[in-house]
């Protein structure tokens, strides 16, 4: 099947992307993020881990952009999910419309039903441009901050629990504990491989200042916490608690593990993303968690086999087109 070529005004060429384009696509979405919140927020494990989702095709899903004087200026990938980057000083020259016409022409192509995008709500040009193209919102995604201008204090433990920070060979089971948990509304299943290239394998993953939680000898609960270089804050990726033991306020005292063990090594305040999907937002509110923006979820259907498309867990809102 012919690779399709997105229609790019005079002097821009395109290719497919690899993975020694990793650095450059993440300095890329640095500065859209910045346009936006003022400050990147997305780290080169993040792009990296996008690479290895279950069938995507660098060859075939995922294009970059460079301008006449060579440089990159642009990025797309679509997988079910899609992601569309123009570097700010780019925009209004049709980029972001040719990349996202790109995203569509191949998710046709490859025959799959629907296809989402997220969007920051303060990008209103890309919000206009998605719903110009017939995209219609899914789902509410929340950026939440921790302030901590003094050390968080830690509730003592529901009986029966306790509390250590991660360790090697607590990727399984944690994997399992996760999956189970967002079984409720996440659209499959993640592979091991999958799940850990965005979480305990990425190099930020900060397993000291992760928290699990066990009764007994079973895991019941988990904090995933990454570093964020560059930036006075830490990052919650993950949180997880097991069916039978949620309402005992395990999440809150996996938190504030996690909170204390970042306050301790300088930093003041934490961030996590959650999504209006998962139910947790009121939980986050009550632990003292505020929102710091917001962003949306677009889905777009075309008729294609895929039957199942959900905004997968705490959509990252890196895409702008």
């Amino acid at each position: 099947m012919p690779s399709l070529v997105p229609s790019l005004p005079a002097g821009y060429r395109s290719r497919p992307s690899t993975t020694d384009d990793i650095h450059a696509i993440q300095a890329l979405v640095t500065d859209c993020e910045r346009e936006v919140y003022g400050r990147g927020q997305s780290d080169v494990g993040a792009v990296a881990a996008d690479f290895t989702r279950p069938g995507l095709v660098p060859e075939s899903d995922t294009v970059v952009v460079h301008d006449p004087a060579g440089r990159l200026v642009a990025r797309a990938w679509v997988d079910r999910r899609s992601e569309v980057d123009v570097h700010p000083e780019q925009r209004g020259r049709g980029l972001g419309a040719a990349l996202l016409g790109w995203t569509l022409a191949r998710a046709r192509q490859a025959g799959t039903a629907r296809v989402v995008q997220t969007v920051p709500d303060g990008d209103t040009g890309a919000v206009r441009l998605l719903r110009a193209h017939g995209y219609e919102p899914l789902v509410t995604s929340w950026l939440l901050e921790f302030a901590m201008p003094a050390e968080p204090a830690v509730p003592e433990p529901p009986a029966g629990i306790s509390v250590r920070p991660f360790r090697t060979g607590d990727g399984p089971a944690t994997h399992v504990l996760v999956q189970d948990a967002f079984d409720e509304w996440q659209e499959r299943r993640q592979a091991y491989e999958e799940w850990a290239a965005h979480t305990v394998e990425r190099r930020t993953f900060a397993p000291r200042r992760s928290a699990l939680a066990f009764a007994g000898d079973h895991l019941v609960g988990a904090v995933l916490a990454l570093d964020a270089p560059g930036t006075d804050e830490g990052h919650l990726e993950q949180v997880a608690v097991r069916r039978d033991h949620r309402g005992r306020g395990i999440a809150r005292l996996l938190l504030r593990h996690t909170f204390r063990a970042f306050h301790r090594t300088g930093l003041r305040s934490c961030t996590l993303w959650t999504h209006s999907d998962t139910g947790a937002l009121d939980l986050y509110l009550r632990v003292g968690m505020t929102v710091r923006h917001s962003s949306t979820v677009f889905r777009k259907d075309l008729g294609g086999q895929d039957r199942h498309v959900s905004p997968g867990p705490a959509p990252r809102p890196a895409s702008r087109a």
